[in-house]
């Protein structure tokens, strides 16, 4: 049973050449029939390991070694449900049919969302956190 869908902004920062590029993954939590957790990602439609582990990490687009991302924003996709006030079309006849130009759309390109601005780390000011 999915349990939650959401689209997560990953941003990463290579620690070789200090190139800084985000990606979007869809992300989809599952609960299988023992209880067990899941968790299911995918970027541009094609199944992938997480990006915040060391296999799924991909590599920086400039000198193309690899690092782990971390979570920069994320956005809910709200669940199928009955409920009367959610708005929600019905598929009437055939469902193949239905709307058939979803089928050949291209896909959204991870590229289509601003990309964080160049910064070297050591630029960066810290500020201390309050306690």
């Amino acid at each position: 049973m999915i349990t939650e869908l959401a689209v997560e902004r990953v941003e990463f920062t290579c620690g070789h050449c200090w190139h800084a590029w985000s990606a979007d993954y869809d992300v989809q939590h599952y609960r299988d029939d023992d209880g067990a957790d899941w968790e299911y990602f995918s970027h541009d439609g094609i199944p992938v390991a997480s990006p915040y582990s060391a296999d799924g990490a991909p590599a920086c687009p400039e000198c193309h070694r690899h690092w782990v991302g971390h979570l920069a924003a994320r956005r809910l996709i709200p669940l199928p449900s009955d409920e009367p006030v959610r708005p929600r079309t019905g598929v009437t006849g055939d469902p193949a049919l239905h709307r058939p130009e979803r089928h050949f759309a291209p896909p959204i390109p991870v590229a289509s969302h601003q990309l964080p601005a160049h910064q070297h780390p050591a630029a960066v000011r810290h500020e201390p956190l309050g306690l």
